[in-house]
């Protein structure tokens, strides 16, 4: 908890320096989001180079309107709420399934080891499952584990009532568990 509240004050401050004018704070935004938001893009988006462009254009829009920005929130949440509408935008109903060699290939050209988890094999079968949901539970999962948004925040994002988006998430990680296992289920919320 003391943790998540110093990382809130921190990126109010960072906000603060970037509205100024700061280059730096700016930079410390993107790479201290930039990861979790490309992950999060790939997961929802299951294509890469969509995926780049969602977080490109996410920043992009992000930095241009900086002087209007007003944090009331989390920012991570913003900013993950910015990718979903790109990637929502980007492929309405497309249900493209990625190559997981792209995504690997984004994640090799790093050099940081946390980046190197994605590459993992488990991994790999936890987002080859991920991309076999429906886009919806895709979405409200996805943002709620690696985006941290809450069950509200989603369903506003999705235009649904809270307890869909809930239903949407139990449903989506009862349908990923099963798929992990070899299982089937019957769960088309």
């Amino acid at each position: 908890m003391l943790e998540r509240c110093g990382a809130v004050l921190e990126d109010k401050f960072l906000v603060w320096r970037m509205k100024r004018g700061n280059r730096e704070a700016l930079c410390r935004i993107y790479e201290k989001y930039r990861d979790d938001l490309l992950r999060l893009a790939i997961s929802l988006s299951s294509d890469a180079a969509t995926a780049e462009d969602a977080v490109q254009d996410a920043f992009t829009t992000f930095i241009r309107g900086r002087e209007r920005f007003e944090l009331t929130g989390s920012l991570k949440g913003y900013l993950a709420t910015c990718v979903a509408n790109r990637i929502r935008n980007a492929g309405r109903d497309r249900r493209s399934h990625a190559s997981l060699d792209e995504a690997r290939q984004i994640v090799s050209e790093s050099q940081r080891p946390d980046q190197w988890v994605i590459c993992s094999e488990e991994l790999q079968r936890i987002v080859a499952a991920l991309a076999r949901l429906p886009y919806e539970q895709r979405e409200v999962v996805t943002l709620r584990l690696q985006g941290g948004l809450k069950f509200r925040e989603i369903a506003e994002l999705q235009q649904v009532p809270t307890k869909t988006a809930l239903s949407r998430y139990r449903c989506g990680l009862q349908k990923v568990r099963s798929l992990l296992n070899g299982e089937v289920t019957r769960c088309d919320r």
